[in-house]
């Protein structure tokens, strides 16, 4: 119950226990085919080049930033949190001249503080966290993308942490690339990062193409100037996923299978329902949070839905209490990083997790563990005060919900007992 990575949804485990097959078998080809069809549904998106990158979401993030960076670009990063700070190395090892925009963690930027930069900075590329899990704030993204088109500037984001947990649609949004992973509201395991790239974005990935040699045909492309690397070289994954089946490296497979049933869970469920669910747990454990009497951390009107932060209370010791939980209850949550280190928990409600039975279960072994640390905790607050959000959704509405709770308990008591 922390900000990931989370528990995988049993199904997920049981797709990734199939048998290898090779990568160029019509029936790995086909699977690659109805992936990159699932992901354009979980990214909302009529995108062609949509696929997966073999590595956690970081790999992803590299492969976009390194295929679309060329030595001398600028590169504008508002800065938010942790993973602000991440786009920023990966920029300047593409060789980019970053420029920055801050903002205190635990806040967003203003859309017209980032608009602003864009017109100042005349950035190639605009690189924005979505959702950063260090301080469970999403950044608003909409307006943006008409200000980069009219600038020519190419906008990406990482939505690692809020994608199938927050609203979010890539092509509504005017975005040119989005990278991903499994591990939070997607509930799998980290390992293969989902993406997907808007024409302008491949048009401008394209005119850096260079086959290296060895697989290299009559004709192909050969740049005095390539993308500086050869496994997140987009021009070629792209040839790997396309119709050319470039040789370009050995799939793994069994990640392939994991994140094609987390896609293929997303998508049976619909994507608007699971933003809702998770709407829905989040709010639960954010109002049992307080109904311990523990303060939120940080914007809570631009919270994200799976993940809540809050202020380790005085006198406790953060670590403690999060060994304790780990220790007698089997339950992991978070702490932060850089300046939040120590200083508040993450509490996450996403993908699998993000169910009834885990909220109510969560604060209630919370409530135990702070009480023994000395705490001043509102006794039956935080299960009480989760109760209320889930009788205020409403019996009609909350049905279906209720449905989903029961099966995903079902599928943990199987999991628990080793079935398979």
């Amino acid at each position: 119950m922390g900000p990931g990575p989370i528990n995988a949804d049993p199904r997920v485990l049981r797709a990734m226990s199939a048998q290898l097959v090779g990568q160029y078998d019509p029936a790995m080809t086909a699977y690659m085919d109805e992936t990159q069809a699932l992901y354009r549904e979980v990214f909302q998106t009529e995108n062609e080049q949509t696929m997966l990158i073999d590595g956690t979401s970081r790999a992803g993030i590299e492969a976009a930033l390194v295929s679309l960076i060329e030595p001398g670009d600028r590169v504008l990063v508002p800065v938010f949190g942790r993973f602000g700070h991440l786009l920023v190395e990966i920029a300047g090892r593409c060789g980019a001249e970053v420029h920055t925009i801050e903002v205190e963690w635990g806040q967003v930027f203003p859309t017209s503080v980032i608009v602003e930069a864009i017109e100042r900075v005349k950035p190639a590329l605009l690189a924005v966290v979505h959702g950063d899990t260090s301080t469970t704030v999403a950044q608003p993204l909409d307006g943006l993308a008409e200000v980069c088109a009219r600038h020519g500037v190419l906008f990406y984001t990482d939505v690692t942490a809020s994608l199938a947990g927050n609203t979010f649609r890539t092509d509504e949004l005017g975005l040119d690339a989005v990278t991903a992973g499994l591990q939070k509201c997607l509930g799998g395991p980290s390992g293969s990062s989902p993406v997907t790239f808007s024409p302008r974005a491949v048009e401008a990935i394209e005119r850096r193409r260079s086959i290296e040699a060895g697989i290299r045909a009559e004709g192909d492309a050969v740049s005095a100037h390539p993308i500086r690397s050869n496994y997140f070289d987009l021009a070629m994954v792209f040839d790997y996923w396309g119709p050319r089946r470039l040789n370009h490296h050995t799939e793994a497979t069994s990640m392939l299978y994991g994140a094609r049933e987390c896609a293929r869970l997303l998508v049976e469920e619909g994507v608007d329902d699971a933003v809702a669910r998770h709407a829905l747990h989040g709010g639960a454990m954010l109002e049992g949070l307080r109904g311990l009497g523990l303060e939120v951390f940080g914007d809570t009107a631009h919270k994200m839905n799976n993940v809540t932060a809050v202020v380790i209370p005085d006198g406790v010791d953060g670590d403690a209490v999060r060994g304790e939980l780990l220790d007698d209850f089997g339950i992991e949550i978070g702490t932060s990083f850089g300046p939040l280190h120590g200083k508040v928990w993450r509490v996450g409600t996403m993908g699998y997790n993000a169910r009834r039975d885990t909220v109510l279960t969560t604060l209630a072994a919370l409530e135990a563990v702070l009480r023994r640390a000395g705490a001043p905790i509102t006794a039956g607050g935080g299960v009480g005060a989760a109760y209320d959000v889930y009788a205020d959704a409403g019996r009609g509405a909350g049905a279906g919900a209720g449905a989903a709770d029961a099966a995903g308990a079902a599928d943990s008591a199987d999991a628990a007992g080793g079935a398979v």
